[in-house]
């Protein structure tokens, strides 16, 4: 992914660093590691099949408890990008709940994603 798309989210990134939640979070090392060996094509597939399977169903199980805190990088872009869960998606980016969330903008978000992952890397 280019750089163009990180730009694309820069205001999006200002707002959620002002929030002391969405700001705590940020790759570790062993974060940066496993992302170098995957290779970042392989963190996107697993970052859409998450959204896909977690984020995507108009009621997804478990909803508010679905993304763990830790364990992969993409769980951690979704807490600090505010994609972690239906209520997040709804109150930070306007996603309504309860309807299942169109492929299209799955693929938005995962992008949005990747962005944060991206810039995290350049840290």
């Amino acid at each position: 992914m280019g750089g163009y798309l990180i730009d694309r989210y820069d205001a999006a990134f200002v707002r959620l660093a002002k929030s002391k939640f969405r700001s705590r979070f940020h790759l570790s090392e062993a974060d940066r590691k496993y992302i170098a060996e995957k290779g970042i094509e392989t963190i996107r597939s697993h970052c859409a099949d998450f959204i896909r399977t977690r984020l995507a169903p108009a009621n997804p199980p478990n909803d508010g408890k679905q993304t763990p805190m830790r364990g992969h990088p993409v769980f951690k872009a979704q807490h600090a990008c505010a994609c972690c869960c239906r209520n997040c998606l709804a109150n930070w980016w306007k996603v309504p709940r309860g309807t299942p969330i169109p492929v299209e903008q799955q693929r938005g978000i995962v992008d949005f994603l990747m962005a944060w992952i991206e810039r995290e890397m350049k840290v």
